[in-house]
């Protein structure tokens, strides 16, 4: 039986606070591998453990973001991080993060049952009216996942980003929470 603080549990998985230790296992791999960071701003620099040690500490002091470890339940492994970065109180809306490192849970849902334990937290007890993300234009899987969180397509910020060797659109999703809700009220999810 786990001794880890849960903070969101969903079927597979749970969100909890990252950890220091989490610095010790594979999370710095996570973020020096080319095919993890191919949709994301990552790996363009090396990721170092004193990188991780930092943003840990950052993550757990921070208000204004929320990012949490995504761990399975099976094993208390810890497989990505998930994020509500850029919380703006005022304006009530925050940018949505994902990423899942470990390989062995790619294609298994692990991304749609965090994306929606962390959304409707951000509805419900964080009071968000909005949520958006944006991803590069050849990142599908998290295109994929942005629709599954009933988010539109907003618009396109054309070549603002440059990822191996090319210039890349960002496409811009987002959802309001009333569409959220009735988005999740009528698929039966």
């Amino acid at each position: 039986m786990s001794t880890q603080l849960k903070f969101l549990q969903g079927e597979r998985l749970y969100l909890r606070p990252l950890t220091e230790k989490d610095c010790e296992n594979d999370y710095v791999m996570w973020l020096n591998d080319e095919q993890v960071c191919h949709g994301n701003s990552h790996h363009v620099f090396p990721y170092t453990f004193e990188s991780s040690l930092e943003y840990v500490r950052y993550a757990n002091q921070t208000r204004d973001n929320l990012i949490l470890a995504i761990v399975s339940n099976d094993n208390d492994k810890h497989v990505g991080n998930i994020a509500l970065q850029d919380i703006h109180r005022v304006y009530r809306s925050a940018e949505f993060t994902i990423l899942l490192g470990d390989k062995e849970v790619w294609g298994k849902e692990y991304g749609k049952e965090a994306g929606r334990l962390l959304c409707s937290h951000g509805f419900a007890a964080l009071n968000l009216n909005r949520i958006g993300c944006g991803t590069f234009e050849n990142n599908v899987a998290m295109q994929k996942l942005a629709a599954h969180l009933g988010m539109k397509e907003e618009g396109r910020r054309r070549q603002a980003a440059f990822k191996d060797g090319k210039y890349l659109d960002v496409i811009e999703y987002g959802v309001l929470k009333v569409e959220y809700e009735a988005y999740f009220a009528a698929s039966g999810l």
